[in-house]
């Protein structure tokens, strides 16, 4: 079952999660409703905070792109199809704080609205899968940025909250309407 993706004014997004200590049956449903919306909306990562919960979970799944990048997941870099879509419970982020690049993002919760961010290019990621196991994750690329803007949720950040000023400018009358939009949403409900 797809979950509704809560749109950008909410409260809840700016939420930061808290650890998760149960993993259990309910968890696992979760993250597979969270996997299910995502590849429902054709998108690559979806955080508990998108779909109202304020907990430490995200999902994120990169099969269908076509962007290069590497990986090394618990010491070996194994095929994509066999740990993806990845379930990140408790994820923990060491950037490598050089290089960086600037690329443009998008995100579920703010539709049709994109921008630069500049984002370390490599990361290592400690995280627990669903079962409660310990994984560990070095990447760069398109896998790196879209980890970190999913933890970023997860602590209660949002992509233009890293964006550069002057392009945060430039989209403040759509930012504006989607708040607009948000506000009217949450009335009639």
């Amino acid at each position: 079952m797809a979950l509704p993706i809560v749109q950008y004014n909410r409260p809840i997004l700016r939420k930061k999660g808290a650890k998760i200590t149960a993993f259990d049956a309910a968890l696992r449903e979760l993250a597979a409703a969270m996997v299910q919306t995502m590849h429902t909306v054709e998108g690559i990562g979806l955080a508990a905070q998108q779909v109202g919960q304020a907990i430490q979970l995200c999902v994120i799944d990169l099969r269908p792109s076509e962007s290069r990048y590497d990986w090394v997941y618990d010491g070996t870099s194994p095929p994509l199809e066999l740990f993806m879509p990845l379930v990140l419970v408790n994820p923990e982020v060491i950037p490598v704080p050089r290089p960086q690049t600037v690329l443009e993002e998008g995100c579920l919760s703010f539709p049709l609205i994109r921008g630069d961010v500049t984002r370390p290019d490599l990361i290592t990621i400690k995280f627990k899968d669903v079962t409660g196991h310990a994984h560990a994750l070095q990447c760069n690329g398109l896998l790196a940025r879209c980890v970190q803007h999913e933890v970023d949720h997860l602590n209660g950040v949002l992509f233009i909250d890293r964006m550069d000023p002057a392009a945060l400018t430039e989209l403040e009358p759509a930012l504006k309407a989607l708040k607009k939009r948000t506000r009217e949403t949450v009335k009639q409900t």
